[in-house]
């Protein structure tokens, strides 16, 4: 096929009065054209190129060489004053083609006419064509009563059984779009000789049967533009005598006829005649003398041929509808014979969704000599009839010939059912055939139809039973029964209109015709999908009805509903279209339904009230109407009236209707108080301690918000039930969703959720519905597709977000507490669920789906490595869903959780608890154990107690919580915690927050006072050394004991100043919690430097204390000298600490790794571990000290106590006691609580000991180092100890009691009044100081 040329004649646009219609060059309009619809161009000759409409019969432009333009004749017509105006009605047919099944079905189920507006209306739809893919290509079948022209059937080949002179069925789609034409339009095929009159008779014989053999002519009109000619008026008259035939033929035409051929073939019959006859197609030839363009539009066939035979008793004529014309008579005289002509009925069978059959009766007089033929009386009425679909399945072997409908085997099957169905059908009521339609395999399902004019299904069961039997005998064994199914013409019973939320009703009943009996079941469908009885559907049956009731009805009832009741092997189906016009979404009213109003009389009070638009509203107090004003600057049709407030005493009630539905309705109640209010705001007015306000939801949204007054003064929001209309419609659809209707249904989800998304985020209500609709889903569905996914993540991703966090807050703190739960429980079911391998993205969740062999590792989104090491598994299905905000929706809490009713502070443990990783979903269809999880730490300033955990959904009752079971915590390296586990389900980790919120503000206290008070307890210790230094060292030990002390202090000292420096370089992010602060390299690493240095100078000095303290514990009598002391003093001191801070810095600050990046200025943990150069030689040294210490105590508990000592220092206790005490703060034990810190990181005690102790360790040196020696106190009250001295060079050990004298206020104070001495004698020629030294 190829185009040739393209010609355009005609061009139309749509112009500011109307549309216009322009011919282009060489085209014009006719000159009717033109006066009919106006000339819109400057052309004054006998026609135009313009008129200034678009022509309703479809005319166009005509050329200007062919057409014979005549010129416009000139008529003045003068209309009375009182003519009244025109009105045309135009018919349109509208050729529809297409291939959506679900456009057929509902254009087969509409109940017409449809008014489409208040001038247009549908009559009628007829379906004639419908063609599919066959095993051998294209076949096109015809609906009932419609067939293909015989030219179709021969040139593309029949496809059906039909042997008439058309068919049903073609082989493949006519190249030049044509289709069936309705079975009276047919035409028979031609003969290939020119008819000719003939007349044939046969002897009288008995049991004779008679054919009328149908012609075939041609209709021309030479003059005419357009001819639509279906049939002719042709009459047929035969009479025969004994002797000699006579045809006589009566033609009816409208103009002069030429003489016409006809072929008459008469059978005479003495008895039991039976005539078949077919129509006869006569060629006319019409000429048109007075008009130019004349249509014949409906030209109908009578052919009433009637056979008089002498002698006879039956004679056949056969009616075809009559063309309106004016006929005339011939009449026809024959020899003189007396001819009888009794009563003739004729029948013509028409078929589309039933069968309607014509009766004519001819009523003739019994004539005596010559035969007349006469004009004809006839009668017409309409007969239905009815098509039953039968089944049977045949024991028998089936053969691919049975499905070729040309083939032997196919006919001679097809004949003997055809047989055995007339003869056991037969005897039914009103029985009109019975053929076979098809063989299928299954042995062979037989399937066949019956034709009746009135169904009773008791009397067809019946013969099922004896066709049954007549098939085993005669063809083969039936296995099962023969069943019957009736499609119904009529609809199911629908209401006219329903709005949202209320009922719908649909009843399925037989119509008269349809004898159904009592039924003993029956099974519904919407859109193709059984319909199960409960929830929103309420299935009843009554006799033969059954009735189907929808509640609380959504737009997406609307839709195709069929209806089948069956009993015994025999079934009845209704079908019914509820149109998306025919559910109408009902008014939604919206105003306060409750609040409360302090007295103030003459006080005008406003009653506000909207409704959705197209609804309008009035105000009622009672039956009566009062006055409103509307209210503008609304998206919503809104009246306000102001009432004045009187006598306040009881309570108004104003009652806001809608006006049309006038049963929707709702009632605002104003509660009147006389007291002060103590609440107040715009949006819930005033209201007393206790007061209860319902107001409104927002436009879009049901539900409503309810707020009691509290003793703050502020509502507060106790019920939140405002939920978007579109979520809750979907919500109502989803309690009765399948598997088969979920990838429509999550599609619809998505749309939605992703339309009303600022809404949603910002609605518990909604949020709420939505994690049940998912609920729904994941527990309807056995398979999920990638599409069906990606819609599903699409919804989670709107309803996990930043904007989301307040509604998550809030639905987590619920008497519930387990929506978050359900929300991961569906995600993990849906994993379950997926099929093929894929991968999805939304901005907030990552989804893949593989396999793997052995062992899998995978790194997700650069946040979570996932490893799955040897497993000895292969083709293993593994599904990961990555959540990167659901931190936002789990909540906290853990197996320590209180979920006992009086816990109403919050969903979580404590604050001090947070989720500081993304969480992953992992599904596998196998066993692992060993598999090993990476994070990337959210905040990096956590770092106390890692927890890896999972979420397991069976805690507190199916609340669920964080639980660490079969998982470990690793290692916690360069921001990356490392756990393992030995199952798969939903991970994440659990982090303290370093501090518990509850006590910050008291531990800020602790430190910032005892800071302040360890500085000036520093300084005072200082310049008390200073002040007794010469005094008190003159031995060696007592020397080195002052100079760690005194060096202790200016390192605290130095160390706390640094500190404060370093704070005010950066922000404390615990002051700060969830900031990035960029730190200055330059002074920040300088002041961690000193930081670093000096706090290492503290312990160090700390030890060389405690290492003093043991060698004169353990080795009581060696020497050692004040130089040498010194010596290790400092390098111990300075030397060490500066060695490791110095290296430090060397290692890790050419990588930018020495500090931290943000937050504080300190030692680099997360990324070089910089930090392990304070902690561990810190940790060493309290351990140390802490070893001798026990060592000190042993020491003395051995040696005892001296009989001079008071009784209570006899008791072990004591002294171990004072000695712990004492040595403590000195040794720098205290910061062993930072351990502490670390394992409980939420233990109040712990911490605020460890802020205590640590922030006053200068108060302590001071106290326990200075004002607690002896000799220290002496000098400080100008009194001078006794001393013992030796007289000559032997060494000795006593202990005695050392005097307090003067004023020992201190001593008193403190409790004690002796201390132990191990004294040393030198030789009379050293300088005869004595060195002591407090074993306390």
């Amino acid at each position: 096929m190829q185009i040739s040329d393209v010609i355009i004649s005609t061009v139309c646009s749509l112009s500011s009065s109307g549309y216009q219609c322009r011919c282009e060059d060489q085209y014009r309009w006719s000159c009717d054209q033109c006066f009919m619809y106006g000339s819109c161009d400057h052309i004054t000759s006998n026609t135009c190129g313009c008129i200034n409409a678009i022509p309703a019969d479809g005319q166009h432009c005509q050329p200007v060489d062919i057409y014979n333009f005549t010129i416009c004749s000139v008529t003045t017509t003068t209309l009375s004053p009182t003519t009244s105006p025109v009105l045309y009605e135009y018919i349109i047919t509208i050729e529809l083609n297409t291939t959506d099944v679900t456009v057929i079905d509902r254009l087969r189920n509409i109940s017409y006419p449809v008014s489409i507006s208040n001038n247009t209306q549908v009559s009628g739809t007829n379906i004639s064509t419908v063609c599919s893919l066959s095993s051998s290509g294209y076949q096109c079948r015809c609906e009932d009563q419609y067939r293909w022209s015989c030219d179709q059937c021969f040139m593309y080949g029949s496809c059906d059984n039909i042997t008439s002179n058309t068919c049903g069925c073609i082989k493949a789609i006519p190249a030049d779009g044509q289709h069936c034409q309705p079975q009276t339009d047919d035409l028979i095929c031609p003969s290939t000789t020119p008819p000719v009159v003939t007349t044939t008779t046969a002897a009288t014989t008995r049991n004779t049967t008679a054919f009328l053999t149908p012609t075939t002519t041609a209709i021309t009109d030479s003059t005419s533009a357009t001819t639509h000619v279906n049939t002719t008026t042709v009459r047929s008259t035969t009479v025969v005598t004994n002797s000699t035939p006579v045809a006589t033929t009566v033609m009816n035409t409208t103009t002069t006829a030429t003489p016409v051929p006809i072929t008459t073939t008469t059978v005479a019959t003495t008895r039991n005649t039976t005539a078949f006859l077919t129509p006869t197609t006569t060629a006319i030839t019409a000429t048109n003398a007075t008009s130019q363009n004349t249509t014949i539009t409906s030209t109908t066939t009578d052919l009433s041929p009637t056979t008089i035979i002498t002698n006879t008793s039956n004679t056949a004529t056969t009616n075809v509808p009559t063309m309106t014309t004016t006929a005339a008579t011939t009449t026809t005289t024959t020899a003189a014979t007396t001819t009888t002509t009794p009563r003739t009925t004729v029948t013509t069978i028409s078929t589309t969704a039933t069968i309607t059959t014509t009766i004519a009766t001819t009523d003739t007089t019994p004539t005596t000599g010559a035969s007349t033929s006469a004009p004809t009386t006839t009668n017409n009425q309409t007969e239905t009839v009815f098509k039953i679909e039968m089944s049977m399945r045949l024991d028998k072997d089936y053969t691919s010939e049975l499905s070729d409908t040309s083939s032997n085997v196919y006919k001679d099957l097809k004949s003997k059912i055809d047989e055995v169905i007339l003869e056991d059908y037969g005897g039914i009521p009103g029985y009109r055939g019975g053929f076979v339609t098809e063989f299928s395999k299954g042995s062979i399902i037989t399937k066949y139809v019956l034709q009746t004019t009135q169904v009773d299904f008791d009397q067809i069961f019946v013969e099922n039973q004896n066709f049954r039997k007549a098939i085993n005998n005669s063809i083969a064994p039936v296995i099962g029964a023969v069943s019957a199914f009736y499609q119904s013409s009529t609809s199911i019973n629908l209401p006219n209109l329903t709005y949202t939320g209320a009922s719908l009703s649909l009843k399925c009943k037989p119509s008269e015709s349809v004898i159904v009996g009592l039924i003993l079941s029956s099974r519904w469908t919407f859109n193709g999908r059984e319909i199960k009885d409960g929830g929103r559907f309420k299935i009843t049956i009554s006799n033969s009805m059954s009735m189907l009731e929808v509640n609380n009805v959504i737009p997406a009832d609307s839709g195709n509903y069929s209806c089948t009741l069956s009993k015994t092997d025999l079934e009845f189906q209704q079908k019914g279209i509820v149109m998306e016009s025919k559910i109408k979404e009902a008014p939604v009213v919206r105003l306060k339904s409750k609040f409360h109003v302090k007295c103030v009389p003459g006080q005008i009070q406003p009653f506000k009230c909207c409704v959705q638009r197209p609804y309008t509203i009035k105000w009622f107090q009672g039956k009566d109407q009062l006055t409103s004003v509307s209210v503008t600057g609304e998206d919503a049709n809104c009246i306000r009236h102001d009432y004045k407030l009187g006598s306040c005493r009881d309570p108004v009630i104003l009652t806001c209707r809608v006006d049309n539905p006038s049963s929707y309705e709702m009632t605002s109640t104003m509660m009147i108080f006389k007291e002060n209010s103590k609440c107040n705001d715009a949006q819930y007015g005033d209201g007393r301690v206790g007061d209860r306000t319902s107001i409104e939801c927002d436009i879009g949204q049901v539900g409503r918000r309810l707020a009691e007054c509290q003793e703050t003064g502020k509502w507060k929001l106790v019920e939140d039930t405002c939920i978007v209309i579109e979520i809750n419609e979907l919500l109502i659809e989803s309690q009765t969703l399948d598997e088969e209707g979920v990838p429509d249904f999550v599609g619809n989800l998505s749309k939605a959720v992703q339309k009303e998304r600022q809404d949603i985020e910002n609605s518990t209500a909604t949020i709420s519905a939505i994690v049940d609709i998912l609920n729904t889903v994941a527990n309807v569905s056995t398979a999920v597709d990638e599409t069906s996914m990606q819609h599903i993540l699409e919804t989670v991703d709107v309803i996990i977000g930043e904007e989301s966090r307040e509604s998550w807050v809030i639905l987590n703190a619920n008497d519930t507490r387990n929506s978050s739960s359900k929300l991961l429980g569906s995600l993990e079911s849906l994993s379950s669920y997926l099929d093929g391998e894929f991968s999805v993205r939304t901005p907030r969740i990552l989804l893949n789906r593989t396999t793997f062999d052995d062992s899998f590792m995978a790194d997700l989104n650069s946040s979570i490595v996932l490893n799955i090491t040897k497993n000895s598994m292969s083709n293993v299905y593994i599904t990961t869903i990555l959540l990167s905000t659901l931190y936002i929706v789990m909540p906290t809490r853990n197996s320590t959780f209180d979920v006992s009713p009086f816990n109403t502070t919050s969903n979580e443990t404590a604050s001090d608890n947070a989720i500081n990783a993304a969480v992953l979903l992992v599904k596998i269809n196998a066993k692992v154990q060993n598999v090993i999880l990476r994070y990337d730490k959210l905040n990096s300033s956590l770092t106390m107690n890692p927890q890896c955990v999972f979420w397991n959904f069976t805690l507190f009752d199916n609340i669920g919580a964080w639980d660490d079971e079969g998982c470990k915590f690793v290692s916690d390296r360069n921001n990356i915690v490392t756990c393992s586990c030995n199952h798969l389900t939903s991970f994440s980790i659990l982090m303290a927050t370093d501090i518990p919120p509850s006590i910050r503000e008291a531990l800020d206290i602790i430190t910032y006072v005892g800071v302040g008070i360890s500085m000036a307890s520093l300084v005072i210790c200082l310049v008390i050394e200073g002040y007794v230094w010469k005094a008190i060292t003159r031995n060696s030990t007592a020397f080195m004991r002052h100079v760690s002390i005194v060096n202790t202090a200016l390192s605290l000292l130095v160390a706390d100043i640094c500190f404060i420096i370093g704070a005010s370089v950066a922000n404390n992010p615990l002051e700060n919690p969830g900031g990035d602060y960029e730190l200055p390299l330059g002074p920040c690493s300088t002041a961690t430097f000193f930081m670093h240095f000096f706090y290492l100078a503290l312990f160090f000095w700390m030890l060389v204390s405690g290492l003093l303290l043991f060698y004169r514990t353990v080795m009581v009598f060696s020497y050692m000298s004040k130089s040498i002391m010194l010596a290790i003093g400092f390098c111990l001191g300075y030397g060490c600490p500066l060695i490791i801070a110095v290296i430090t810095v060397a290692v890790t600050a050419p990588g930018n790794g020495y500090i931290r990046k943000s937050e504080a200025c300190w030692l680099n943990w997360f990324e070089t571990k910089a930090l392990l150069a304070m902690v561990i030689p810190a940790l060493t040294i309290v351990f140390i000290n802490i070893l001798i210490v026990i060592v000190v105590l042993y020491k003395m508990l051995k040696r005892g106590v001296g009989d001079a000592a008071q009784s209570d220092e006899k008791h072990t206790l004591v002294v171990i006691t004072r000695c712990l005490v004492i040595l403590t703060p000195l040794f720098g034990l205290t910061w062993g609580l930072g351990v502490g810190t670390m394992v409980s990181s939420t233990n109040k005690a712990i911490h605020i000991a460890f802020a205590f102790f640590n922030s006053l360790q200068g108060f302590f040196i001071l106290l326990f180092g200075v004002l607690l020696d002896s000799k220290t106190r002496s000098l400080l009250g100008r009194k001078s100890p006794r001393t013992s001295t030796g007289s000559n060079s032997t060494r000795s050990t006593g202990a005695g009691i050392s005097s307090l004298s003067g004023n020992n206020f201190i001593g008193r104070l403190l409790g004690r009044r002796n201390v132990y001495h191990v004294s040393q004698a030198t030789n009379t020629n050293s300088s005869g100081a004595t060195e002591s030294f407090s074993n306390i």
